[in-house]
């Protein structure tokens, strides 16, 4: 017999999931920007759905340091934190500059994954500089394939989730500072030192590749200050409009 409470409850999980996957995906491609005012009714009428899977979606993204609540003022994307950035490349690099000393030991690589890798920085030489979302999946799908040809692929969903607050300071370098020719060209030298088993060659460029962030967040708080975090206590203020002080 169908249990029918539990469809409810089902259906409120489901609404819920699908609201932090939109708001999360938003977030981390700039679509809603960091410092932005969220209306949990204008967020429920562009979902499709009632306020409470919204509300319970921005809880979770509080919970993840991407939306801060300010009482009687309001939710807001959280701004840019070079610190959490800085964490969470600190992960990247661990995971994949340790998958570099797997192939070194264990160096006979898959022809199947070698080409598709190829295919990949192909396919990413092939985008101009305005398709920055493009470029930007298929430089997951470069690093998670990195992983899988060292035997580790698995460690990838975990690397995703943590790398959030990264991936936010990457879509900014891709649109202020980086372009994707120069991107696509740091993977196909990654890639053919590794395809010439010259490991310790390519765990230098991975490092200089992940850690290039560090000079791109300088670079775009230069430019564009209100987009990080200068104040932990900073609160927006409640004029017309929030805005930020």
């Amino acid at each position: 017999m169908v249990n029918m409470g539990q469809i409810p409850a089902t259906r409120r999980q489901s609404s819920r999931l699908r609201a932090y996957d939109s708001l999360r995906r938003k977030i981390i491609s700039l679509e809603l920007p960091p410092g932005a005012a969220l209306s949990e009714n204008d967020l429920a009428a562009s979902l499709n759905l009632s306020r409470t899977p919204v509300r319970e979606a921005l809880v979770l993204l509080v919970g993840e340091g991407l939306v801060q609540v300010f009482p009687k003022i309001g939710s807001f994307v959280a701004r840019v934190d070079a610190t959490r950035v800085a964490d969470a490349q600190f992960l990247r690099e661990a995971v994949e500059l340790t998958s570099m000393k797997s192939l070194a030991e264990h160096p006979a690589l898959d022809a199947v994954q070698t080409e598709a890798l190829r295919g990949i920085v192909a396919a990413q030489k092939g985008l101009s500089q305005d398709e920055q979302e493009a470029f930007f999946h298929l430089d997951d799908e470069f690093h998670r394939g990195l992983l899988a040809l060292a035997g580790h692929g698995g460690t990838w969903a975990a690397v995703a989730q943590a790398k959030a607050h990264l991936d936010r300071a990457r879509m900014l370098g891709l649109r202020i500072v980086d372009t994707i020719s120069e991107l696509a060209e740091a993977h196909s030298q990654i890639l053919e030192a590794v395809a010439a088993h010259h490991f310790t060659k390519a765990e230098t460029l991975l490092r200089q590749h992940l850690r290039a962030v560090f000079s791109d967040i300088e670079a775009i708080r230069a430019a564009s200050p209100e987009l990080f975090v200068t104040d932990s206590d900073a609160v927006p203020v409640r004029r017309t409009i929030a805005v930020w002080e």
